[in-house]
């Protein structure tokens, strides 16, 4: 195919910021009708990358094209307006805004100077209905769950009509049959001729939906190659990361669990949570499987104390504790990974340093010793094998290593019970890997590891347990040797 035939040109695009090179010399081409996957480890560059396509930040050199002319892009509207959309990773929807306003946020038409609500509507739930979404409409999508919220992000896209759509880890919150039903919408727009540039560290997925692949490390282009060039996932993982890794967790421990560790009885949480009681012994890892709206996340965060529930009790070490507010959880050993890191784990706007130590800041009579919180906080992100400036706000990092920053302040405290939602979700595989190793090293120091999931095969490679929720309740409990992915999706999507 040649370049004349191009959807989207890159073509020696730079970007830097103050001590990093972001992406250096980086150049692509998007065909019509071809999913092009960018791969990538967490900080290769592959999301500066995108924002500078669709015009969230000025590249230093290098252009792009669209249909062959050179195009700059001063705003994330003046690529709308060239036939670009962008699903974004990190969420991007106005929380106070309901599903059809954010649908049409900025493509809104207008007669008169008045905005057209009923084609707005209806050009809206048009996309919402083709991604089979079936939360409310009309309520602020702050009430949604992340899952939700990244299909009103997808069908925002889907309503421009655009040429070239980006999509940023689109299904990194969607079940198994979301994910089938957005392959499907992707087939179609392919057919259609839709460029497709996407970007996922799901590497079956990138296997199943590329045309072809551009692979990025440390800032810099590594290989393009079509899909019949790449032969498993091993050549991928070896192009990402320079070194032979295992793509698929690192399994369940060799040693037996222990004592019960963790319990709750009976927490009911109305509408969401109806009368959960497990357990986690120490030394165990649980995965805790479900549909999208099943009610985990909601039951991880009354069990936390962040939501009120309005009956239930919590065990930790045979001792009921009682939790009313996260400080709470916190003192009776509980930690809680959360499933949205950029709203509900780390303050973007302060540094990585003092996201590390929020919970300690080092200092006297209120007095903060930024030294002292630097080298605390490069000392409890070393073991998690990451290279960031923590003077530098956390919301410049990317998505994995923003996820490191977290675990590293739960780390920190040496909880007994740790409740890990999603923690993987946007994560390359190196870094996921090194998590997965985690979370099985608490386990093996005695730890209880309760891990909520929606990417399946990680919860049958490190579960010692499965826990299945559907629709608020626990329906099923399966050990390793019964856990198969086509037993679980039965049990969570059974009527």
């Amino acid at each position: 195919m040649s370049e004349a035939t191009a959807a989207l040109q890159v073509i020696d695009l730079t970007k830097t910021f103050p001590g990093v090179k972001a992406i250096v010399g980086v150049s692509f081409t998007a065909h019509p009708g071809e999913v092009h996957t960018l791969l990538g480890e967490n900080g290769a560059g592959k999301s500066t990358l995108l924002k500078t396509v669709f015009g969230v930040q000025r590249p230093d050199s290098g252009e792009i094209r669209v249909d062959g002319n050179v195009v700059e892009f001063a705003r994330p509207s003046d690529a709308l307006a060239a036939g670009i959309a962008m699903v974004h990773q990190e969420l991007s929807l106005v929380p106070q805004m309901t599903a059809i306003q954010n649908v049409v946020l900025g493509t809104e038409r207008n007669r008169g100077g008045i905005i057209d609500w009923k084609e707005a509507r209806e050009r809206a739930t048009a996309s919402l209905t083709r991604l089979r979404f079936d939360a409310p409409i009309n309520i602020p999508v702050s009430q949604l769950s992340v899952a939700q919220q990244q299909l009103v992000e997808l069908a925002r896209a889907l309503s421009t009509d655009a040429r070239t759509i980006i999509m940023d880890e689109p299904t990194a919150s969607l079940t198994t049959a979301e994910s089938e039903r957005l392959f499907e919408i992707i087939d179609d727009l392919r057919a259609s001729g839709v460029a497709i540039i996407y970007v996922s560290h799901r590497l079956k997925e990138v296997l199943e939906l590329s045309d072809r692949v551009t692979v990025l490390r440390d800032g810099q282009l590594v290989a393009t190659l079509l899909r019949s060039e790449i032969q498993s996932e091993d050549d991928l993982v070896r192009l990402m990361v320079g070194r032979q890794l295992d793509a698929h967790g690192v399994g369940p421990g060799d040693t037996q669990p222990g004592e019960e560790l963790f319990r709750i009885e009976h927490v009911t949480v109305p509408g969401v949570v109806d009368d959960v009681s497990l357990t986690v012994r120490r030394g165990e890892v649980v995965g805790l499987a479900g549909m999208v709206g099943a009610g985990r996340t909601e039951l991880a965060r009354a069990v936390f104390g962040a939501d009120k529930r309005t009956s239930g009790d919590i065990w930790v070490h045979g001792k009921k504790v009682v939790i009313r507010r996260p400080l709470d959880a916190i003192r009776a050993g509980i930690a809680l990974l959360t499933e949205d890191r950029k709203h509900q784990g780390l303050s973007l706007d302060m540094t990585t340093a003092s996201n590390v130590t929020l919970m300690d800041p080092p200092g006297r009579r209120g007095f903060i010793n930024r030294r002292v919180q630097r080298d605390v906080a490069t000392a409890a992100l070393k073991p998690l094998n990451t290279k960031m400036q923590v003077d530098r706000p956390v919301r410049t990092l990317s998505g994995g290593n923003q996820q490191k920053v977290v675990l590293a302040r739960w780390l920190r405290q040496d909880s007994d019970v740790y409740i890990f939602d999603e923690p993987t979700r946007g994560i390359d595989v190196g870094a996921k890997g090194e998590i997965h190793a985690i979370m099985r090293n608490l386990a093996d120091r005695g730890k209880a590891v309760l891990m909520i999931s929606s990417d399946l095969p990680e919860v049958l490679a490190m579960a010692d347990r499965v826990v299945i929720m559907r629709r608020g309740r626990v329906v099923a409990e399966l050990d390793r040797d019964e856990a198969d992915e086509e037993t679980v999706v039965r049990h969570a999507a059974a009527e």
